[in-house]
């Protein structure tokens, strides 16, 4: 049992001890580490990142450091990876820093639409339905730019427009085919994510309907929790471990 999507204090999540403790309670056999992480030059990504403080960018090598020296602490197989932002058209940057870094797997997401992040109820709320369709269109069109740009092990949580309410129920089943057929085609493989389930959405990516056009493409999955806080890794184990024996799923291990 393997958790590939977790986050630590170096973007916005919680201790790495704390994080390592409470994989190791769940009965994990390892944990990966994939801090969120902006490399776009977009004069809105810098901001983002200096409002928010998300600069794992510069900080990866010294959570590294950490990770080596907890490893011995527990008896854990440990990744350093990244949730890397993706934005069609800046994959020279993306493939640049993703060289450099050399994580043991990279997650690509994508957060961004209309100039606001997905998970701005308030923003796409206040659209006409005929833009909110729109975009939802330009989400998958982003989310199959990604898969076939190859720069990413895993893809997070691809259906992430479902978390908000204002954008939730406009994807169609073409959208999902479209996206089964990158996948299929490509080494990237996307994720089964507990990151809501436990909360206001209270479901798992992607949707039922979305995973059923992915499996029936053959597409492989790998599992994440994408949680933020020690006290949810137990539970979102639980969940995932649920969800993987009523889909029958075989979860694969990211290959770079």
């Amino acid at each position: 049992m393997y958790d590939y999507h977790t986050h630590s204090t170096y973007s916005d999540g919680d201790y790495l001890r704390s994080m390592l403790a409470a994989a190791e309670a769940a009965g994990l056999d390892g944990v990966g580490f994939a801090d969120h992480c902006m490399v776009l030059p977009a004069e809105w990504a810098v901001r983002f990142r200096r409002e928010y403080g998300f600069n794992f960018d510069a900080t990866y090598d010294r959570r590294r450091e950490a990770i080596d020296s907890l490893r011995g602490d527990f008896d854990l197989d440990v990744f350093d990876a990244a949730e890397v932002d993706y934005e069609p058209g800046h994959e020279t940057e993306i493939r640049s820093f993703l060289a450099d870094a050399d994580f043991d797997y990279a997650i690509g997401s994508v957060h961004a639409l209309d100039g606001a992040n997905v998970h701005a109820v308030d923003h796409f709320a206040a659209l006409p339905e005929s833009r909110r369709r729109d975009l939802v269109e330009a989400y998958f069109e982003k989310l199959v730019s990604l898969v076939e740009s190859e720069l990413f092990e895993i893809a997070a949580h691809p259906d992430l427009i479902e978390r908000n309410p204002a954008l939730r129920g406009y994807a169609t089943r073409e959208q999902y085919e479209r996206v089964a057929d990158a996948f299929a085609d490509s080494r990237t493989v996307p994720e089964v994510n507990a990151g809501r389930v436990r909360r206001d959405y209270g479901e798992f990516h992607p949707t039922p309907e979305f995973f059923e056009v992915l499996d029936s493409r053959g597409v492989d999955f790998t599992l994440g929790s994408d949680a933020h806080d020690a006290g949810s890794v137990g539970p979102l184990a639980d969940e995932l471990r649920a969800c993987a024996d009523e889909r029958g799923l075989e979860p694969v291990r990211p290959e770079r």
